[in-house]
This record gives C-alpha cells, structure tokens and sequence, in this order.
C-alpha cells in the first residue's frame, strides 16, 4: 500500500537545507537510511538472520558521520536486534511480527511488513492490514510533529479498527489503541497479546 503521506511526493521540488536533527519527511539522507534499513530488516526477518540490516548498518554509519544519522543508525541497529531475536524465536505471522515491531516504536517497519501481508490479503484482512498501516503512519507523522496529517491518518485507521475485534480477537484488544489514536496520543500504546491468542 503506497501512501503518499508516508512517502511523500517530492518530484519536481528542491531539497530544502538539511534539517539539524534526523528528519525523513524533509532531508533526503535521513530518507534514504530509514528506507534502507526498514527494507533491510525485513530481509532479515525472512532470512531469520540479522546480516542484512547489519551489513546496511555499517555500510551506512560509514556513509553518513554526521551525529544526528549515526544516532538513528546506531538506536535503530539495537531495536532491530531485539525485535528480530524475538521474532525468532517462532514468531511467523505477519501481524504478530508487526506488534513485536510495534512494541519497540519501529513504525515505519511495522509500515514495511504489513504493506507485505497486505499485497497477499483480501476481504476484511486486507483492510484491517491498511488500517493497522495507517495507525503506524499516525506515529510516523506525529513523531516528526505533523499533527494534521496524523489526525486524517488516525481516523481512517479508527474507522476500520473499531469494526475489527472480531479478527483482533486472537492478536490484541484494540480499545487501547482506538482511544489513543481518537485523542492523538504521542505515547503509543503497547500492542499486549491477548492472553489466548497464538503466538505464532
């Protein structure tokens, strides 16, 4: 699912002046490490083996010194980490895998997994798959400080979400989440597994 709001259009514009701390939405750099290293991790979560985003990682933090990439590179290097070893340890569904990204605030990854699952669904999975997206897209926007994108994001993510419980029974109650993305919350909750959901 391409969502211009995640990737914004910037054909035809010139790049403003880089940003002083590490901002995809304005700095083509800061861009391209996200994409890289997202695409990256979900190369390794197929291959159940860290050296994709590794290799990426050092490649870039070579590539770009400046502190404020080396500072992504580096805290996003260690969430990847723990994201995948618990990923491994069993965990094949792509939803599943999107909480466990959730959970360590790794949005536009959860944005690069889902869109995966998303293209192979259908019916009420499909959308539930674009709105999970899309209530990934509202911390992407509002961590940069895009609140009126975040709220368009939020509520067309809500509309879906709160018809879905029934095909979030075995992942995790969405009240929490539709009471934070109503009130546009910049603390995202935990996705907390139900506790009789599978795992897997």
């Amino acid at each position: 699912m391409t969502d211009d709001s995640i990737h914004p259009r910037v054909a035809g514009r010139s790049e403003p002046a880089a940003p002083l701390r590490f901002e995809p939405f304005q700095d083509r750099p800061s861009r391209d490490i996200r994409n890289t290293l997202s695409t990256a991790l979900a190369e390794a979560i197929a291959d159940d083996g860290p050296e994709p985003f590794e290799q990426a990682a050092t490649r870039l933090l070579s590539d770009h010194p400046t502190d404020r990439y080396r500072d992504y590179i580096v805290d996003r290097l260690a969430r990847y980490r723990r994201a995948l070893a618990a990923i491994s340890r069993g965990i094949t569904d792509p939803l599943h895998q999107g909480m466990v990204l959730w959970n360590e605030r790794l949005f536009f990854e959860v944005h690069e997994v889902l869109e995966h699952a998303w293209l192979q669904a259908d019916g009420r999975r499909k959308l539930l798959l674009q709105a999970l997206i899309r209530a990934a897209g509202v911390y992407i926007k509002l961590e940069y400080g895009y609140e009126r994108q975040a709220a368009k994001m939020a509520a067309r993510a809500r509309e879906v979400l709160a018809t879905s419980g029934d095909l979030l029974r075995d992942y995790f109650d969405p009240a929490e989440l539709l009471a934070a993305l109503a009130r546009l919350d910049p603390v995202p909750p935990k996705l907390v597994p139900t506790p009789t959901g599978r795992q897997d």
